[in-house]
């Protein structure tokens, strides 16, 4: 993995759930605001989209981080690859800087889908794999199944939610953890610290939470239509959070606020 694709990496535009000229245009201002990074996947229904907002972007591929996911419904042998194929199709592009596996498999066996997924980085469809909504002995057994390093693992992670659990396996298996849902859609902005801390920084409250993320060593993916909060939520490698703040942060992540439950998304596992 080199320099500049970690650095672009570490903030990542996301797309779900737009759509057709919201999404186009919320990518123009991502790239024009200086966003190299962009994340969709097959379940999104918008990689078309994606795909022709990309050469719309006057950014050349190497600059370009793109990373999209395999639904869970394509992990069958003849499925897959043939579904990441029609991604690349519908993105217009020749190969993926990041293909992840959505989804742990229904049934709990990882195996079978991280060795397709090892197969599509072999024929040169992605340059780097990965893997969402892991879990942490998932993460574990993953580095003994397949020697392909895994370059992510994206899940929910905010201030409201501990993760330490998921932190420690990254630490323990090498595969760093990269976020979604990092504002917890909007539930941060109800507590007044995050502001209150802000303000010490010349911040707003969600530039505290973003950054509070980075310095836990996970990579951010943020999703807005409006420039100010694209603009913002880029802003946030010019400030340090002090060890008290990140202190104060750390503990609220106690109030144990999911988002992703198996209420919501059939494939979510048992989370640590």
């Amino acid at each position: 993995m080199n320099i500049y694709f970690q650095n672009t990496y570490q903030r990542s535009f996301g797309t779900f759930p737009l759509t057709e000229r919201e999404l186009r245009d919320a990518m123009m201002i991502a790239g024009e605001t200086g966003y190299r990074s962009f994340d969709t996947a097959q379940m999104y229904g918008n990689e078309k989209e994606t795909g022709d907002a990309l050469s719309e972007l006057g950014i050349t591929r190497d600059e370009i981080c793109v990373t999209t996911k395999v639904h869970p419904d394509n992990f069958g042998e003849e499925a897959f690859l043939l579904s990441v194929e029609e991604s690349l199709k519908k993105l217009q592009l020749d190969y993926v800087d990041v293909l992840l596996l959505h989804w742990p498999p229904v049934g709990g066996d990882i195996a079978p889908s991280l060795k397709l997924l090892e197969q599509a980085h072999a024929k040169g469809l992605t340059r780097n794999i990965g893997v969402s909504n892991y879990t942490a002995r998932m993460m574990r057994d993953a580095t003994k199944i397949i020697g392909t390093p895994l370059v992510t693992n994206q899940v929910e992670f905010h201030p409201l939610l501990n993760q330490d659990v998921l932190l420690a396996a990254a630490t323990e298996t090498g595969i760093p953890l990269s976020s979604y849902c990092s504002v917890a859609r909007g539930e941060v902005f109800k507590h007044p610290m995050f502001e209150e801390i802000g303000q010490g920084y010349g911040k707003t409250a969600g530039q505290v939470v973003l950054r509070w993320i980075l310095q836990k060593g996970v990579s951010i993916n943020t999703m807005s239509t409006k420039r100010t909060n694209i603009a913002a939520n880029f802003d946030i490698m010019d400030f340090t959070l002090s060890s008290i703040d990140m202190d104060r942060i750390d503990a609220m992540t106690h109030s144990g606020y999911r988002i992703v439950t198996d209420d919501l998304v059939p494939w979510a596992p048992n989370w640590d």
